[in-house]
């Protein structure tokens, strides 16, 4: 037999395997660090108005956890992922301050993201209007968000004393049970989905950041998904899917950092739901898709890291009258009812009502190879679907960072209205719904950012 072919097939796959995991010119740094930030003691819920107790228990724990990234000339990013429904600009604007000033960065390079689950604890001012508290769960909030953003700071401090040489890998993969909420009723989706029929727009992708160090073994994997974490709705602290796929990922790589960073979803809903059996499917099956995606075909991320970032006055709808604020303020609806409280409350001080807010959009590059678009509030997959058409099916994007405000609705779910076109303000205490022109608004603003 001869086997010279083979002999020289397998010196040709090692020399590929060899290619594949050569040492760079130049390193990445990168750091992690996590922390604990389970609430010790029962407290009040986020994510649902019909909740009228505080927590019970915990199924998960929830992780604040950090990756410090520095490229080879020495710039320097900070990703935050948090295990909570959503902060906003009063937790993050002066956590993100502190940070940059306290490692020489900008605000364009301190990202925080939520993974939205809808079993963490209620945290500063984030959808404060849901919730009409007594004194002592009021307390316990404050302290809680006072512990919150201090060790923060502290995260970020451990995370950048963490770093070593690095190299990254970025690729893609996918998860199906996403799916369209405004469009499938939860009754039919069982139905729907096995005969092909699930019907509206959704994002299955799956984008996953590799970190090995560099005697390849493994250390991180930093992964998205757009899909509400909105498994479970009980009374048990946890991270729902995206716990339970940050779970699976740390137990079959020992040792590593698994973090979600959560996409597009604000109008999209894992289906079926309700049960803890399955919030943990879904969580094994997005760990699935990671592991599959760094199995498969996967780019060496070169070490240049671009950051940029942009607020832009995003406006509202013309405002109510003080007649419109008072007629509210009798409403039977608690939530509006208090909404219109706190404008009145805002006038009488001697302030006019905002006719828009500061919108947060962040852009990060890694290499050549990701581009990382970050947008604030609960933003639905119509962008997503829109941009990846615009500027290329590899962008990566986040919703649900920087600060939480409200839902950001597309032009065709603000013309259709509901709960995402503008009813969910409310909950959020804005006075009114967006204006008409949010998604143009948005869109020029990115088209800005991708240009530079």
């Amino acid at each position: 037999m001869n086997t010279l072919p083979a002999l020289l097939s397998f010196a040709l796959l090692l020399q590929s395997i060899d290619a594949v995991f050569a040492e760079p010119v130049a390193a990445w740094r990168t750091g992690f660090s996590r922390d604990d930030i389970t609430p010790s003691s029962s407290m009040w819920m986020s994510g649902y108005a019909a909740r009228d107790h505080a927590s019970e228990g915990t199924r998960t724990r929830l992780w604040a956890k950090a990756l410090a990234l520095e490229d080879a000339k020495g710039k320097r990013a900070l990703l935050v992922t948090l295990d909570l429904v959503g902060v906003s600009r009063d937790v993050t604007d002066p956590v993100r301050h502190e940070i940059a000033v306290n490692h020489q960065l900008g605000l364009k390079d301190v990202l925080i993201n939520c993974s939205h689950t809808h079993t963490g604890p209620v945290v500063g001012e984030n959808l404060r209007t849901m919730y009409i508290l007594e004194e002592n769960e009021s307390q316990k909030l404050l302290n809680y968000t006072r512990h919150l953003k201090e060790r923060l700071v502290e995260l970020a401090d451990a995370a950048f004393s963490n770093l070593e040489a690095s190299r990254l890998r970025a690729g893609q993969s996918q998860a199906t049970f996403a799916t369209n909420r405004r469009e499938n009723p939860q009754s039919h989706v069982l139905a729907w989905r096995a005969s092909g029929k699930l019907k509206g727009p959704v994002d299955y992708s799956v984008p996953i950041l590799e970190i090995r160090d560099m005697d390849h073994q493994l250390k991180g994997l930093v992964f998205g998904y757009a899909c509400h974490a909105t498994v479970l709705s009980d009374y048990q602290w946890s991270g729902d899917y995206p716990g339970f796929a940050q779970i699976q990922l740390e137990s079959r790589y020992d040792g590593i950092q698994a973090m979600f960073w959560a996409g597009c979803g604000a109008d999209i809903n894992p289906l079926p739901r309700r049960t803890a059996a399955l919030a943990e499917q879904y969580g094994v099956e997005l760990a699935q898709a990671v592991t599959q995606g760094i199995k498969g075909v996967m780019d060496e991320v070169s070490p240049t890291l671009k950051t940029d970032y942009t607020e832009i006055p995003l406006l509202f709808a013309p405002m109510p009258s003080r007649e419109d604020l008072e007629s509210e303020a009798q409403s039977d609806n608690p939530y509006a009812a208090s909404r219109a409280q706190k404008w009145m409350n805002h006038m009488k001080q001697g302030h006019p009502l905002p006719t828009s807010y500061p919108y947060p959009i962040g852009l990060w590059r890694l290499g050549n190879q990701v581009k990382w678009l970050t947008m604030g509030g609960e933003v639905v997959v119509d962008f997503a679907l829109t941009f990846k058409q615009t500027y290329g099916r590899d962008l990566w994007i986040a919703g649900y960072s920087h600060d939480i405000m409200g839902y950001i609705p597309s032009r065709r779910i603000w013309n259709e209205g509901g709960y995402e076109g503008g009813g969910a303000m409310v909950y959020y205490g804005q006075p009114t719904r967006w204006s008409q022109d949010v998604e143009h608004q948005i869109s020029q603003a990115v088209k800005s950012l991708m240009s530079k």
